[in-house]
């Protein structure tokens, strides 16, 4: 694991699954967010932008990649942000990558409006 930390002013939200610390773009490991092109994006990109705005950013990076993306786990002020997403009904669990880590936290909300990615 790769670990490095940052601050909400070093921090650009992509999406509800990605995020840019210190220039660095980060998937959130395990965390199936909806697509920005859907209200549903739209809204939580948003949530995790005012969830993060003043936080002190931490994140422990697998080592892989996927596009021009680190994976990894990153944390608010030491909440793991990813749970966090998820336990706020902005994303679903993507058990093929979490191993089952997030299911718990799934909203039956986020379950009946957000479609789980097929790779998950």
């Amino acid at each position: 694991m790769i670990a490095f930390p940052a601050y909400a002013g070093s921090l650009h939200i992509r999406d509800a699954d990605t995020i840019v610390v210190d220039g660095t773009p980060v998937r959130l490991n395990g965390v199936d967010a909806p697509e920005l092109k859907t209200r549903a994006g739209q809204d939580a990109k948003r949530w995790l932008t005012n969830y993060l705005r003043g936080k002190a950013i931490s994140c422990d990076l697998t080592g892989e990649r996927t596009y021009d993306r680190w994976v990894g786990i990153c944390y608010a002020d030491g909440k793991d942000i990813g749970a966090s997403v998820i336990a706020a009904g902005q994303g679903l669990d993507c058990p093929r990558y979490s191993n089952g880590r997030y299911g718990h936290l799934e909203t039956p909300a986020a379950k009946s409006r957000i479609r789980r990615a097929r790779y998950c």
